[in-house]
């Protein structure tokens, strides 16, 4: 994260029910195949009322083809000037018992009541992935699904306002599964918050343990930072020690983040520790190796081993200025090599993870990465900071995800995101985003837009193919406005900035959008 101290057609049918039954709707013989017909809906042409091979029910007038597809000539469109309810589905029969898996390349104007694929009539429970809103470029979405009945109905669904719309194309069914196996946040606030005064409360107001709040949602990994020596002894090897007592104790999952500065390194400052300043290149290689070796022995030998480690924080242009800047890669990756070998002498099955903050830059985490290779550097996962209202449209996070799991083959991972539920400020100090344009279009500054947020992010990391998407952190889950817990570790008065972009809402109570724990 970087930091910055301040601003920095037709009238509706039927209701169409949520989990429709297969019999409610007519069936014809050509449709119980056991592939799917006319994905890409190029039979036809544009201005198909029905493509080949699909039916619909309810406002089947906003459902047609027309041209302008993601890789062929045509597109599935649903679109009304009129409010509109309208499914286009197609069923299969004969299927073999199974994992499959629905992808789709899609794009959505956003605003609908909904507007999801979905897998249903399978045989268990219906799986749907919601359209991450996109109005230009094409996002690739899956949805997994357990045949057990040899049948299955492929849905795609829009409950719309006036005016919206959704664009599919190329659908495919095939064998196979999808998921994410991270579902984490940053906690690193938390010690502090609670030591200055700081309360968290369930939904109904309950006063509780954040950890076991988050948990109950689905949290199933913690990430902690870990600085130097701070000004003001947070955040550190005690510190940290103590909280990992607490995540392990829930259950979950241990990601540390190793930042080698006293205080915030981001793209725009990667200071050393106080203590390390004067040091000759060859020592701060060892100082590095000692501080991770230190820390993470540490946590080992209490019994909470740190499942991953950041060897850096937000490294785009290197670390421990100016000696490990990206402007002379062969110390940079000596340094790195330092922090890598310290992590597997305390464990070897530790994942080492290298992030940068370019979750939207294709070409610029290209760059670093490749000049990192050719540097011999190892490691064993890629972590990436993606804020939209930042670093790029969906769609150019969905490339760069994409592009770095499959030339590097490594599994990537959202390092860190965030959202906000609110604009205005719970303290003194001017929120990191606070202004409607500041937003990232059709993503409203409100609980439903952070909970979606977050969960179209995800379904865009389930999507990597290969099975290479870990999941996703959501970035200081629990910052609310606590005084004395301000974003300055030597300046007690220093207001937050975040507390609009925590999961916990100025009544300090869990907010909703903690339901994309349970995101598959």
């Amino acid at each position: 994260m970087k930091f910055h101290p301040g601003r920095t057609i037709r009238a509706l049918l039927l209701p169409l029910a949520a989990g429709l039954a297969l019999t409610a709707l007519p069936v014809q013989a050509a449709h119980a195949a056991s592939t799917l017909t006319n994905g890409g809906f190029e039979s036809g042409g544009a201005g198909t009322a029905t493509p080949a091979g699909w039916s619909e029910y309810g406002d089947t007038g906003a459902s047609y083809t027309e041209s302008g597809g993601h890789s062929g000539s045509y597109r599935l469109s649903h679109y009304a000037s009129s409010a509109y309810k309208v499914e286009t589905y197609q069923y299969l029969s004969g299927l073999a018992n199974g994992s499959y898996e629905l992808t789709a390349w899609v794009r959505s104007s956003g605003g609908q009541k909904a507007a999801y694929l979905a897998l249903k009539n399978c045989g268990g429970t219906e799986q749907r992935t919601d359209l991450p809103i996109s109005s230009s470029g094409w996002i690739r979405i899956v949805t997994p699904v357990k045949v057990t009945d040899n049948h299955c109905t492929i849905s795609v669904n829009s409950d719309a306002n006036p005016g919206n719309w959704i664009n599919v194309d190329d659908l495919t069914f095939t064998s196979g599964s999808t998921g994410t196996s991270i579902h984490g946040a940053d906690v690193s606030s938390l010690a502090k918050s609670e030591a200055k005064g700081g309360v968290y409360r369930s939904s109904a107001g309950a006063t509780g343990d954040a950890l076991s709040i988050l948990k109950s949602y689905g949290m199933n990994y913690a990430r902690l930072k870990v600085w130097v020596d701070p000004a003001d002894g947070f955040n550190d090897k005690a510190q940290v020690l103590a909280v990992a007592k607490r995540v392990k104790a829930q259950g979950m999952k241990l990601l540390v983040d190793f930042h080698y500065s006293d205080s915030w390194a981001d793209p725009g400052r990667q200071d050393k520790p106080a203590a390390w300043v004067g040091h000759p290149y060859s020592q701060l290689k060892t100082d590095v190796y000692h501080h991770t070796y230190d820390v993470l022995h540490a946590l080992k030998a209490q019994g909470t081993t740190a499942d991953m480690v950041q060897v850096g924080n937000e490294i785009n242009g290197g670390m421990l200025w100016s000696e490990g800047s990206t402007s002379n890669w062969s110390r940079l990756a000596g340094l790195l090599d330092s922090g890598y070998d310290a992590v597997k002498a305390v464990d070897p099955s530790t994942v080492v993870a290298l992030h940068l903050a370019k979750g939207g830059d294709r070409a610029g985490t290209e760059w670093w990465f490749d000049n990192a290779v050719a540097g011999g550097v190892r490691f064993d996962a890629i972590g990436l900071s993606y804020y939209g209202y930042w670093h790029g449209p969906l769609s150019d996070f969905q490339a760069t995800l994409d592009d770095a799991a499959a030339r590097y083959g490594k599994p990537v991972f959202v390092a860190e995101t965030a959202y906000p539920f609110r604009l205005d400020s719970d303290d003194s100090l001017t929120n990191q985003i606070d202004t409607t344009g500041e937003l990232v279009p059709g993503y409203p500054a409100t609980v439903a837009g952070q909970t979606k947020w977050m969960n179209d992010v995800a379904s865009i990391v389930e999507a990597v193919p290969n099975g290479r998407g870990l999941g996703v952190f959501s970035w200081e889950a629990t910052w609310t406005a606590v005084d004395g817990n301000g974003w300055d570790p030597a300046d007690a008065a220093s207001g937050n900035g975040w507390e609009n972009q925590a999961l916990f809402g100025y009544d300090d109570r869990a907010l909703s959008s903690m339901t994309w724990f349970s995101h598959r």
